[in-house]
């Protein structure tokens, strides 16, 4: 024997596995893919419940939603599935991993407002519900026409106190003063088809003829002031 093959005999061999670790490995593989036969033939008759369910839902059309218990993500989403494919709408409410739940609905009815508010804030959605935010619901629009109007009312009432000689004396009188501020709202009043400048001062009573001539004369005066300063401006 050479050497190289008394230095391999002398080399402690690997251990090899015993008799009762075979078996016990072997009975661990076989339970594990028990349990996942197992697992999945639970899954298998869960899908297979969900789609009667919903089918039947979807047929009878005229129950508003289908709700099913609070369930782990994995059946969920089978639920997910199984509507989607079917043409159904999905939702799903509560706080995961303690009441997480789906509820379906037909494609073209689908929930309101106000239940996705009850359902999102981890509330109960049923006709006693639905009947008490419909009333809420009334009350609000009721209250909101009720502001819109009183703003209506107080944007006209506004307005005609602009268009009046009220709104004239509050405006001006700090600068002209409240007796004559109350004066020109009162002209101002009297002659509301003139606008808000008295008629008075809109009407020219002069004739044609005069004037004429007051414009001949403002002209001639305006000549000779400009001679004058062209005099002036020679020196």
């Amino acid at each position: 024997m050479d050497l190289l093959g008394s230095i391999l005999n002398s080399m402690q061999k690997p251990p090899t596995a015993s008799e009762a670790q075979k078996k016990a490995i072997k009975k661990h593989k076989e339970a594990l893919e028990r349990k996942q036969k197992e697992e999945k033939n639970i899954v298998n008759k869960f899908c297979k419940r969900v789609e009667e369910k919903i089918s039947n839902f979807i047929i009878d059309g005229t129950k508003p939603y289908l709700q099913f218990e609070p369930m782990e993500q994995m059946y969920r989403s089978v639920i997910r599935d199984v509507a989607t494919t079917a043409g159904a709408q999905v939702y799903s409410f509560g706080e995961e991993g303690i009441d997480r739940y789906c509820v379906v609905y037909l494609k073209d009815k689908g929930p309101s407002e106000d239940e996705l508010t009850v359902r999102r804030a981890g509330g109960i959605w049923d006709e006693e519900k639905a009947t008490e935010m419909a009333q809420k619901r009334l009350e609000m629009e009721k209250q909101a026409a009720l502001e819109n109007e009183e703003e209506k009312s107080r944007k006209r009432k506004h307005g005609k106190e602009e268009l009046s000689g009220t709104f004239y004396k509050q405006k001006y009188a700090h600068l002209i003063g409240q007796e004559a501020a109350i004066d020109a709202a009162q002209k101002t009043n009297m002659n509301k088809s003139y606008g808000e400048v008295p008629s008075e001062n809109k009407k020219d009573l002069r004739s044609i003829e005069q004037t004429m001539a007051d414009i001949k004369a403002k002209k001639v005066k305006k000549a000779e002031t400009e001679r004058n300063v062209d005099g002036e401006s020679s020196f």
